[in-house]
């Protein structure tokens, strides 16, 4: 029994004139009187048949390639029309119904028709879906989000499922071989991302025109040292130069920092986001001294001498010795890792952007923004589809990091290892 979601009409109300050198004429009623009393609704159902017919266009050209015109009288024919068939193909985010021509051999043998495999292609479709499901469109909601000026179906929201799974398996696939040896990078932020149960350690990269990449990821039950180095060794895989000179912005994982410093050398630079620091610090502190102790650990991060931010941070900890011992130890710990960019001499607006994860963590606020109405994370492959997705979407919206224009300059400082790396890892 059919069932009543695949009702549709589907007898033409236009006519295909002409097909000559692939061009189509085609003859569509325009209901005027419906277009001057306003219903524009009219005008879209025109467009959706248009869309039809020319789909229908490309197959009877195909057609009539391979068997020549219908009734025509052709000696050398070396195949004939064989009628229609029922068939679907997708169009405007939906499949519709349409009878596709048919095209047999002297053998008896039917002869594929590449239009209708390529109008069956569900590439688009899964685009579609993907593109409506990441900007917060429900799968049950699908249906009522496309546009209605053509009748079709596989909106409903097992189809849409379908369609979005296969959508960000792909996506997945590609990304995770995404090639990274075209890229001049001079900074890696590497920081982790929790669903749920599952943790995802996400590395991007900073070129030196101030563009960034998602450069991949690795998934474990937490961001320990084995996880950050398989994250590093895929993504060497992949053609990122392991003898490159770059700065690595951490946000204080041992893990992260064991894994870099055992794949790229103990001198390499890293610098600690300033803002976890402070964080940390925060968190040790009653509530009536969190703001005053914030804002003098602040004051000296902005500062631009690296001597001068170090005196500021070592006087703050002498006084929290006395006021919380704990939050002291907090602020000592990593302290010159925490001053790497000023160590650097990297202008203030350039390393407002590389004293902290910030960059980072705003793909991850994108990401979360996104994935945020998925109630309950199955496996780790849906973990990981749905990242890929989140991220590739956030990544079309970044925008060159300010002070960019100072990234030549912190290349060349890099190259020249003009900085003590060892003694900012002390």
């Amino acid at each position: 029994m059919r069932t009543s979601y695949r009702r549709m009409e589907r007898k033409a109300t236009g006519k295909i004139r002409e097909i000559q050198e692939g061009k189509v004429t085609l003859e569509l009623p325009l209901p005027m009187a419906e277009v001057l009393a306003g219903a524009t609704e009219a005008v879209e159902s025109l467009m959706g048949e248009a869309g039809r017919m020319l789909i229908l266009a490309a197959m009877t050209s195909e057609a009539e390639g391979i068997a020549g015109r219908k009734h025509s009288r052709l000696s050398e024919r070396e195949a004939h029309w064989w009628g229609r068939q029922k068939g679907y193909a997708y169009f405007a985010g939906r499949k519709i119904e349409l009878p596709h021509p048919r095209v047999r051999g002297k053998d008896g043998r039917e002869t594929p028709l590449e239009t209708y495999r390529a109008f069956q292609n569900p590439a688009r479709m899964e685009a579609a879906v993907a593109q409506r499901l990441l900007v917060n469109v429900s799968a049950r909601n699908y249906e009522k989000a496309v546009d209605q000026f053509i009748e079709g179906y596989g909106v409903r929201k097992s189809s849409v499922s379908r369609h979005f799974v296969a959508a960000t398996a792909r996506q997945l696939r590609e990304f995770m071989e995404r090639d990274l040896s075209g890229l001049n990078l001079c900074a890696l932020f590497m920081d982790g991302i929790g669903f749920a149960d599952h943790l995802l350690v996400v590395a991007l990269g900073l070129d030196v025109e101030g563009r960034k990449h998602v450069l991949g990821l690795w998934e474990g039950a937490t961001e320990n040292e084995a996880v950050c180095r398989a994250l590093v060794e895929d993504m060497a895989r992949r053609g990122l130069n392991m003898t490159g000179n770059y700065l690595f912005v951490l946000d204080g994982s041992k893990a992260l920092r064991k894994a870099v410093t055992r794949a790229f050398g103990q001198d390499v630079a890293i610098q600690r986001c300033q803002a976890h620091k402070r964080r940390n610090v925060r968190g040790h502190l009653p509530l009536e001294h969190q703001a005053a102790m914030d804002a003098r650990i602040r004051s000296a991060y902005n500062m631009s001498s690296h001597e001068e931010a170090r005196k500021s941070l070592e006087l703050t900890a002498k006084y929290l010795d006395r006021l919380n011992p704990s939050a002291a130890a907090s602020l000592r710990e990593g302290m010159e890792e925490t001053l790497t960019v000023h160590k650097l001499r990297v202008p203030e607006t350039l390393r407002k952007t590389l004293a902290t994860t910030n960059p980072i963590e705003s793909a991850f606020s994108i990401t979360r923004h996104i994935t945020g109405r998925v109630k309950r994370w199955r496996n780790g492959n849906m973990v990981q589809r749905w990242a890929v997705a989140a991220l590739l979407e956030a990544e079309m919206k970044f925008r060159r990091v300010k002070g960019h224009r100072d990234l030549p300059k912190l290349l060349l400082t890099l190259k020249e290892k003009s900085f003590d790396g060892k003694e900012a890892a002390a």
